[in-house]
């Protein structure tokens, strides 16, 4: 399925809505430790970096699951948006428009 961030595919479509993909990870103790080093040191975390990439993934592919389950054939206009819970845990929400091709195809 098509995930753009941009309005225009190149194919006429039409709006199903607004759909969503989130998660929300947790970090591991190992990361933690790390930060609180990085955080005397400086530097980057890379279990924190490695755990924002893993709910941006999972984000999309959930996105991917609602917008088929929606009839949709692509989604358009992709966003992220992510926050914090509590001192251990990130959430990740992807959204999106999905929508659906127009048959261009003329009829008889």
């Amino acid at each position: 399925m098509l995930v753009s961030t941009t309005e225009h595919i190149g194919k006429e479509y039409e709006v199903i809505g607004e759909v969503f993909g989130m998660t929300t990870q947790s970090r591991n103790i190992g990361s933690n430790l790390a930060a609180g080093i990085k955080n005397i040191f400086g530097g980057e975390i890379k279990g924190y970096t490695q755990m924002m990439e893993d709910a941006r993934d999972e984000s999309v592919q959930r996105l991917k699951e609602n917008a088929k389950k929606m009839g949709a054939d692509a989604v358009v206009m992709m966003r992220f948006d992510s926050g914090s819970i509590g001192n251990d845990m990130q959430s990740v929400a992807a959204y999106g428009t999905a929508v659906k091709y127009v048959d261009e195809r003329i009829s008889d």
